[in-house]
């Protein structure tokens, strides 16, 4: 943990408990009340995949999984999260085996400079699992919340094709 990170944990008024399961293992932070989601998850657990994009729930490159859903980290509050469930980027892979949907990415090429690809891999995710990759249309649709400024939506659409048919959850 940051140094001062640890130190903004001992000091300060009005700080809250917050307990939650992350990427299958129990964290417990004391922090404001004010501290969103995502930058618990950056700032607080250095994990550092969950992008900060425009930091008001507009590009999707926050995105993780609370409960099973996806979710705007940057628009939750940590505090929201107690006693939940909570799936990052780095929690879908299984040791060096990557998720089907990350795997499809990278075969699919569907990545340029990166920076959104956590948010768009952890919104098809959700997408591919609930089943609603049914058409290009369906998955433009449900991925039009992902922002990728470098244009790489139709190998994206690819990826989640490609995933789709390997059934990932």
């Amino acid at each position: 943990m940051p140094a001062a990170a640890a130190r903004a944990d001992q000091v300060g008024e009005n700080l809250v408990d917050v307990v939650m399961v992350v990427n299958e293992k129990t964290e417990r932070l004391r922090i404001d009340p004010r501290v969103t989601l995502l930058d618990a998850l950056r700032e607080r657990l250095e994990l550092t995949g969950t992008k900060k994009g425009c930091d008001h729930g507009q590009c999707g490159a926050c995105t993780v999984h609370v409960d099973g859903k996806p979710a705007l980290s940057c628009l939750t509050l940590a505090a929201a999260a107690t006693g939940r469930r909570v799936t990052t980027v780095e929690g879908l892979a299984r040791g060096e085996r990557l998720h089907p949907v990350q795997q499809a990415f990278i075969d699919c090429d569907a990545f340029q400079c990166g920076f959104c690809t956590p948010g768009q891999i952890m919104s098809a995710v959700a997408l591919v699992a609930d089943g609603g990759a049914t058409s290009d249309d369906a998955i433009r649709e449900r991925m039009s919340g992902n922002i990728c400024r470098c244009g790489a939506y139709p190998h994206i659409v690819d990826a989640v094709k490609a995933a789709n048919g390997r059934r990932a959850g």
